[in-house]
């Protein structure tokens, strides 16, 4: 029941943005709307593909409400500005254009960066029982720290691979404007991987050796 409530709601995240997005491009005939809408479609795809047979995963994903404080601000915060991202590049790119038309090229590479950034979000997902959608210590479930595939690489991949796609939204949409909001999603989420790497070092067993053994928070051989 789980699997099928998160198709929906994601399948409904997707269709509700890009009708934004075509809402204020003022036009159906948008090139870059259906470039964002079937990217996203994809992604939806390959995470129902990647999580969907595990159930534990899953009923965690669910669980958004019982994050900490801080940690539902940043995310109201964050969601705030994507609808802005999303409403500057229909009205950049779509109504007005005020941006410079982009080659094809540009718009490929974004396609790219999405999924890879996406995939990577998904790889941590797969390889972490304990991803949630909101920052809690899941004593309840007897939670351990993740050392293994992605995570030998940075502590946060998930984090990473929202990094990623950030970055190739504005590419996606052909909206030069947008990069001012998207960089602002990237601050945000900066923050809330420090906060959240400093609660697990007091919070879980383990967390301070991991950090040892894994030196980058987000960015290999960066931060």
């Amino acid at each position: 029941m789980e699997k099928i409530k998160l198709l929906i709601r994601g399948f409904g995240s997707v269709l509700f943005f890009s009708a934004l997005l075509f809402i204020c491009a003022g036009k159906l005939n948008y090139f870059q709307g259906w470039i964002y809408l079937s990217t996203c479609i994809i992604t939806t795809i390959i995470t129902f593909i990647a999580t969907h047979n595990n159930n534990e995963l899953l009923k965690e994903r669910s669980q958004a409400g019982q994050g900490r404080s801080w940690d539902k601000l940043l995310l109201g915060i964050s969601a705030i500005i994507f609808v802005i991202t999303i409403v500057i590049s229909g009205f950049d790119s779509g109504r007005f254009q005020w941006s410079p038309k982009l080659n094809w090229g540009f718009y490929l590479l974004g396609i790219l960066i999405t999924i890879l950034g996406h995939s990577i979000f998904v790889a941590a997902q797969r390889q972490n029982n304990f991803f949630s959608a909101a920052f809690r210590i899941q004593a309840d479930r007897g939670h351990t720290v993740c050392k293994t595939g992605v995570y030998k690489i940075v502590r946060h991949p998930g984090y990473l691979g929202m990094t990623v796609s950030l970055v190739g939204l504005p590419l996606l949409t052909g909206s030069i404007l947008s990069f001012a909001p998207t960089s602002i999603a990237i601050i945000i989420l900066f923050v809330r991987t420090n906060i959240e790497d400093k609660t697990l070092k007091n919070e879980l067993n383990g967390y301070i050796e991991y950090t040892k053994q894994t030196r980058y928070k987000i960015l290999p051989y960066v931060w």
